[in-house]
């Protein structure tokens, strides 16, 4: 029997026997590949009620491999030193960086992609779309892949599927073929976006994922304003196959860095260790069961459909966050129209219009995080101190009050300024307010989904609202030119700015009437 000390407390050693009690409170385990939210909460609860070192007595450590070991199960990765989370962290932020960066960094080639295929310039759009569309369809594949062989194996073996799609797009000799390899990069890239969150989950306890969701949500927006500005040079310079070329790369090296990654996946680090030990692994569900093709279905299919339908909240801020998305999508085909049209741009300036985008989006992050600190935490201490478990969803509503006002500023700035007679730098600045908007109101729409209806429910509120949202972010660019050539800049881009306003009453509602609208939800678990 050995003695084994972790941290500050001294734990003994011993196998487990055949049937645990701990394995028979996992009999009713249920599918899925991200986080509950209550590993995390019982670990934190359990850090909290520890007493001091030297009222510690010695426990007994139980080698299994049906849950961690003990609080302080060096496996676990809510036990990582920060200096370890950070490493298996950015990695992953920066794979949702490139995944994303991958859609939009075509588009400044859309002039050459005219004339080498001989398309429209509407047709010329569809390796935008259609790559936003794989995006869309790829987390459905995350789920089971996940459950089988863990999040790590999910990065290291779908990204490079998808550098070689994209090689196949940079070779393609017929527009067809740069399509289909288009849409299976997407596919392929997609799980990244959903594994990436589990991650997240993994390794963050709650009251320190602020921060990091934070920044996991910020790269996948930053990707698509950056994209462009790369492929803005690359087009210039060098044709427009190397918008691909250079985006390999990028993926290449974010590769890379996630090739020493360990795996953070709960089940996934137990059955390892259930193997090294020789003993009886975690219970879990039969992956190729129909009963798991059933469920998987209903989660990421059937159920978002039906909140989509049946729930106001899930459709009114999944209309609100797909059409803000779809106008920011809209935007890679509207910008180098007007500022061509306009201000004579060539390609490379036509790429570096969407660094302002890539502000906003970082200043939607910053205002989402200081309204968090100086609003949110203070109530939430308050509520602590007068005995309350939390506070209630609507509080999370902050963020998205301020991007609902920001929003329509930034297209009505965008709608008049851009003109001849005024300088280039005005209109450009516009696309930080709405970038802002866009941010701020996806992340408060984010939190007060999933503070309304748990986790799991949460979950089938945001894959409606991913539905939603690309979805219309792969339509809009089809017809954004012909929008802008009928109706004028000015009077095109004030159209959306005008739904906007009328869109703006949507998280100041929730806020005043949220309370009596939960009520009526069948799903409501706030």
């Amino acid at each position: 029997m050995a003695s084994t000390a972790y941290k500050s407390h001294e734990y003994t050693e011993k196998p487990a026997p055949p049937e645990s009690d701990i394995e028979s409170a996992l009999e009713a385990h249920e599918m899925g590949s991200t986080d509950d939210g209550t590993e995390g909460a019982e670990h934190h609860a359990r850090e909290k009620s520890k007493p001091a070192d030297a009222e510690r007595p010695p426990l007994t450590r139980v080698v299994t491999a049906q849950d961690w070991s003990g609080p302080d199960d060096p496996e676990n990765p809510l036990n990582w030193s920060l200096l370890k989370k950070a490493c298996h962290f950015w990695p992953v932020a920066f794979l949702g960086f490139a995944v994303t960066a991958a859609s939009s960094i075509i588009t400044p080639a859309s002039r050459d992609l005219q004339v080498y295929f001989g398309v429209s310039r509407t047709v010329a759009i569809l390796p935008l779309t259609l790559y936003v569309i794989g995006l869309g369809l790829g987390p459905t594949i995350a789920a089971p892949v996940s459950e089988i062989y863990g999040r790590s194996i999910v990065y290291k073996v779908t990204l490079p599927v998808c550098i070689l799609f994209l090689v196949g797009s940079g070779l393609s000799k017929s527009f067809v073929s740069l399509c289909v390899t288009r849409i299976l990069a997407g596919i392929a890239g997609g799980p990244v976006l959903a594994v990436g969150a589990g991650t997240n989950a993994d390794t963050f306890l709650p009251k320190d994922r602020a921060f990091s969701s934070s920044l996991f949500i910020l790269m996948p927006f930053l990707g698509p304003g950056l994209g462009p500005i790369i492929g803005g040079f690359a087009a210039q310079y060098r044709g427009w196959q190397w918008t691909i070329w250079c985006m390999i790369i990028i993926l290449g090296v974010a590769y890379l860095t996630c090739l020493p990654m360990h795996e953070t996946y709960k089940k996934t680090i137990l059955q390892k260790r259930a193997k090294k030990l020789g003993l009886k692994p975690p219970p879990g569900p039969n992956v190729f069961s129909i009963g798991y093709a059933k469920t998987l279905l209903m989660m990421t299919i059937g159920r978002p459909v039906t909140m989509i339908f049946t729930e106001s909240i899930v459709f009114l801020f999944g209309v609100y966050n797909s059409f803000a998305f779809a106008i920011l999508f809209s935007f890679f085909a509207a910008f180098p129209y007007t500022f061509t049209t306009v201000y004579n741009f060539n390609t490379w300036q036509n790429g570096l219009v969407f660094g302002s985008v890539g502000f906003g989006v970082i200043a939607g992050v910053a205002v989402s995080i200081t309204c968090d600190r100086m609003i949110y935490l203070k109530k939430h201490k308050v509520a602590a101190a007068q005995g309350k478990a939390m506070l209630p969803p609507e509080e999370r509503l902050y963020p998205g009050m301020i991007g609902a006002f920001a929003l329509p500023i930034g297209l009505f700035w965008f709608a008049w300024t851009a003109r001849s007679d005024v300088h280039w730098i005005v209109p450009i600045l516009s696309g930080i307010p709405f970038a802002l908007g866009n941010m701020a109101l996806f992340l408060s729409s984010v939190l007060y989904l999933m503070d309304v209806y748990g986790p799991m429910n949460g979950a089938s509120a945001m894959a409606a609202n991913g539905l939603m949202r690309y979805t219309t972010g792969a339509v809009f660019p089809l017809f954004a030119v012909q929008m802008y050539e009928r109706l004028g800049i000015d009077w095109a881009t004030s159209l959306l700015g005008f739904i906007c306003v009328a869109m703006l009453p949507i998280p100041f509602v929730f806020y005043i009437y949220g309370p009596q609208i939960r009520k009526r939800s069948r799903y409501n678990t706030s």
